[in-house]
C-alpha cells in the first residue's frame, strides 16, 4: 500500500502561504497523523509564491488584501527535475520543491508545484502564484497542473503507488492522465482512486465549459468526457464520481446531502479531524503528559480527562487564556479582561456561516454581555466575495459604534498561527452556520484539546459529538432553521452559558472536561487517517 494525496492546498505551519482555511488546514492535519503512524504516503499540491492574501482591516472596516512574494527556500528543497505538460496546444513547463513533514514515527514527503519557471511564459508562469485569485480559465490551468503534472511528477520521484486520493474536485484531472496510461480503460482508472468530496451545496462544485476545458486541455480529454463528467458542462465531481472505486463525505450529515445532490453514486462518510499534537497548546500537552501519558501516541487516552482534578484543569485553561487575552491587548489595546466570558468567531467570512447572526437583538445582547462578555472576532473573506466583505465591515462597524456597550474585537490575518492562539485561549467557540451548509468543520474540535467549549447548530462534526449542556451547547435542534429562530435559540442558549460560567462553576469545569473526554478521541486525524486506510485505502 502507498497512497498519493493530491490537494488544492495544504496547510503544515505558519511559515509557507500554501493555504487558505479549513480545506487546506485538514489536508495538512492528514499528512501529519500519517507521518505520525507511518503510514505510506505522500502529498502533492501547487506552490503559491504569492499566497493566499494578507488581510488588512481599513478605518472604514473594508477588507485589504496584500500578496508579498513567498520565497520558499528556506523552507524546502528545489528538485533537480521537471516536468511537462500540454495545455492550449503548448508545452508548460513544471518544478518540483520537496518539504519532509516529520512525524513521531516516520515522515511524509509533500511535492509542490510550480509554474514559476523562466522557461515558461510571463503569464504561464503566474499560474501557481495566487491560491484562489484567478479567474475560471486560471484555475482550469493550476488543477491541470496540480492533477497532469503531479501525476507525471509522482511518475518520476515515487514508485508503486497503489491508490490516488483526490482531496476535493480540484485534482480530478489526474483521472484523464490515468485514463491515457490505461489506454482508455476506465475500469483501471476506477480501481487506483479514491474521492473525497467537501461542499455540501452545488455552486461549490467546480464546473467549466467544454468550450473552455476542450480549449486548454485538449490532449487529454476522452472522446466520452461529456458521459463521464456532465452533459452539459465539466463537473469535476461528477467525474471524480464516475473515476473512483470510492467516494466520500467529511460527516455524517455530509454524506447523506452528498448522496441527495448525487444520486446514482455510493457515497460514503469519514468525518474529519483534527492533528491533536498541532492544535494543544503548551499548557494542556504539560497537563496531558501528566496525567494521560499515552495520549501523544494514541489520542483515545483522553477519554480518561474526567479523572484530572478540577483545579489543574482550571490553571491549565487560566494560563492558556491568558496568552490570548495578552495578544489582544496587545495589538488592539481594547482593554480585555482575564477573568471575563471569552467567545471567539473565526472562520473564513461567508454569508452561510452568519457571523452576524449574534447581532440580531443588539439591546439584549448589550444587557446580557455587559461586563461579563468579551467577543473575538476573525476571518478572511474570499477576495472576490464582496457580501462576505460586507460581514466584515458590519462586524468592524458595530464594534466600533457601540465600543461603550460591547466588549469586541476584530483580529485581522487569521492563519494558522492565530486560529493556535484563539482555539487554545477561548472559553467558547461559536459556530452558527446555516444548516447543512457546514460539510464538517473542524476549528471547534482544535478548542476540545485545551478545554474549551462548543456553542454551535447541529451541523457537521457537532451534529455527531454534542450531548447538550454536558460537553457543550447545541444551537436549535436537529432540524434546519431560519435565521430569526435560530438567532432565538442563540439567545436563549447564550444566556444559559453565561449563567452557567458565573454562577455555576463546577458545572462549567465538569462541561470543559467532558468536552476533552468525550470529543478528543473521536475527532482527531489519527483516527481519520485510520479510517481512510481500513475503509478506502487498502
Amino acid at each position: 500500500m502507498k497512497i498519493a494525496y493530491f490537494s488544492m492546498e495544504i496547510g503544515l505551519n505558519e511559515n509557507m502561504p500554501t493555504y487558505s482555511g479549513g480545506l487546506g488546514i485538514l489536508a495538512g492535519d492528514h499528512v501529519k497523523s500519517a507521518a505520525d503512524q507511518n503510514i505510506p504516503l505522500v502529498a502533492v499540491t501547487l506552490l503559491y509564491k504569492r499566497g493566499y492574501f494578507i488581510q488588512s482591516i481599513s478605518p472604514m472596516g473594508r477588507q485589504e488584501e496584500m500578496y508579498p512574494y513567498f520565497d520558499p527556500r528556506a523552507f524546502m528543497e528545489p528538485l533537480p527535475l521537471k516536468v511537462t505538460i500540454n495545455i492550449e496546444g503548448r508545452d508548460l513547463h513544471i518544478g518540483v520543491w520537496k518539504f519532509n513533514q516529520m512525524g513521531m514515527h516516520g515522515k511524509v514527503p509533500v511535492y509542490f508545484l510550480d509554474t514559476d519557471l523562466p522557461i515558461n511564459s510571463a503569464d504561464d508562469r503566474l499560474i501557481t502564484q495566487y491560491l484562489y485569485g484567478g479567474d475560471k480559465h486560471t484555475r482550469i490551468c493550476q488543477e491541470a497542473v496540480l492533477g497532469i503534472g503531479g501525476y507525471l511528477a509522482l511518475k518520476k520521484l515515487e514508485r508503486n503507488i497503489t491508490t490516488y486520493h483526490m482531496n476535493e474536485g480540484h485534482a480530478v484531472f489526474l483521472t484523464l492522465a490515468l485514463l491515457q496510461e490505461a489506454n482508455g480503460n476506465e475500469e483501471r482508472v476506477r480501481e487506483q482512486c479514491v474521492f473525497t468530496t467537501h461542499t455540501p451545496v452545488p455552486a461549490g462544485h467546480d464546473r467549466f465549459s467544454y468550450d473552455m476545458a476542450q480549449h486548454v486541455l485538449a490532449k487529454y480529454l476522452p472522446s466520452n468526457i461529456r458521459a463521464l463528467a456532465g452533459e452539459n458542462e465539466l463537473n469535476t465531481t461528477v467525474l471524480a464520481l464516475n473515476l473512483s472505486r470510492a467516494a466520500n463525505g467529511v460527516s455524517e450529515l455530509h454524506g447523506e446531502i452528498s448522496r441527495e445532490m448525487f444520486p446514482g453514486f455510493n457515497i460514503g462518510h469519514i468525518t474529519n479531524g483534527v492533528h491533536h499534537l498541532s492544535w494543544t497548546g503548551p499548557e494542556f500537552q504539560e497537563l496531558f503528559d501528566k496525567h494521560l501519558p499515552n495520549w501523544r501516541v494514541q489520542p483515545q487516552a483522553l477519554s480518561g480527562a474526567l479523572n484530572i482534578p478540577d483545579e489543574e484543569i482550571r490553571d491549565a485553561k487560566r494560563k492558556a487564556k491568558r496568552r490570548l487575552i495578552s495578544y489582544i491587548n496587545s495589538v488592539s489595546a481594547v482593554g480585555f479582561a482575564d477573568e471575563f466570558l471569552t467567545i471567539c468567531f473565526a472562520r473564513r467570512a461567508a454569508a452561510y456561516k452568519r457571523a452576524t447572526l449574534i447581532f440580531t437583538d443588539l439591546e439584549y445582547l448589550f444587557n446580557l454581555s455587559f461586563d461579563r462578555v468579551q467577543f473575538i472576532f476573525a476571518g478572511k473573506a474570499h477576495p472576490q466575495d464582496d457580501l462576505g466583505k460586507e460581514l466584515i465591515k458590519e462586524i468592524v462597524n458595530i464594534g466600533k459604534q457601540y465600543e461603550n456597550r460591547l466588549r469586541m474585537v476584530f483580529l485581522p490575518n487569521y492563519n494558522i498561527w492565530s486560529a493556535a492562539l484563539m482555539t487554545q485561549g477561548t472559553d467558547v467557540w461559536l459556530n452558527t452556520p446555516r444548516r447543512p451548509r457546514e460539510a464538517s468543520g473542524t476549528s471547534g474540535m482544535k478548542v476540545c484539546f485545551n478545554g474549551g467549549v462548543n456553542m454551535s447548530v447541529l451541523d457537521g462534526w457537532w451534529r455527531e459529538g454534542c450531548i447538550n449542556r454536558v460537553n457543550g451547547w447545541a444551537i436549535g435542534d436537529d432540524e434546519n432553521q431560519n435565521d430569526d429562530d435560530a438567532a432565538a435559540d442563540l439567545y436563549r442558549d447564550l444566556e444559559d452559558m453565561v449563567t452557567t460560567y458565573y454562577s455555576k462553576p463546577k458545572q462549567w469545569l465538569s462541561i470543559m472536561k467532558h468536552s476533552i473526554a468525550d470529543l478528543t478521541p473521536v475527532f482527531n486525524t489519527h483516527r481519520m487517517v485510520t479510517d481512510y486506510v481500513h475503509k478506502y485505502y487498502i
